[in-house]
């Protein structure tokens, strides 16, 4: 099954959901794609191709050729399993954004988070990917749900299975931290996604 066809245009117009540490959109940017972050937070770096504020009117507009989306985790993540009977009102309401991102009017999206109840909700994953594979020695099992992309190759597999951020000590920035993309993933996804080619994908 081919996805892409002739109505990609490169530079790709890039949308970058809930980031706010830039480093997807930089990565897609240095290749140059105008890439834009969008997140409730500011930009930690400052950049001017940050959109600050509800994502899902930015990606419904129907004019981005590829969707990365990070959606918060919070009440999600399988890690906080005894505490789900607790929010079940806002397990709810973040199911329903992360259904909202996926039905988006783009033709490429992924859509990350850990392993997390979008499995057993929603679906499940396309592919389950490590930083290990990607330049950084440590685990921390991240999830992709994928339209209309292949699957995010290996693109540099090291020692090291340190899991660095599961061992983070508390501190008021500890959900930023854990939250952030390693930067050989989002290398990664540039290079092999911000392409101006169909793909050729499994059925």
């Amino acid at each position: 099954m081919v996805m892409g066809g002739p109505c990609f245009g490169y530079p790709m117009r890039v949308l970058v959901a809930c980031e706010y540490s830039g480093t997807v959109r930089r990565a897609f940017a240095a290749l140059g794609h105008d890439a834009w972050s969008c997140d409730l937070l500011p930009a930690d770096d400052g950049s001017p191709n940050h959109i600050q504020g509800d994502v899902l009117p930015i990606a419904g507009q129907g004019d981005w050729d590829l969707m990365i989306a990070h959606p918060p985790c919070t009440h999600l993540a399988v890690s906080g399993a005894r505490w789900f009977k607790d929010k079940l009102p806002e397990q709810a309401k973040s199911l329903d954004f992360v259904r909202q991102l996926l039905a988006a009017p783009i033709s490429r999206i992924a859509l990350e988070n850990p392993i997390s109840i979008i499995s057993s909700r929603i679906r499940k994953p396309d592919q389950v990917i490590q930083p290990w594979q990607y330049g950084h020695g440590e685990t921390k099992a991240t999830c992709l749900w994928l339209k209309g992309l292949p699957h995010l190759k290996p693109t540099n597999i090291v020692e090291g299975r340190e899991a660095r951020i599961h061992k983070m000590p508390p501190s008021p920035d500890r959900w930023k931290l854990r939250s952030i993309t390693y930067p050989g993933i989002a290398d990664a996804m540039a290079d092999q996604w911000g392409v101006d080619r169909p793909f050729n994908l499994v059925p």
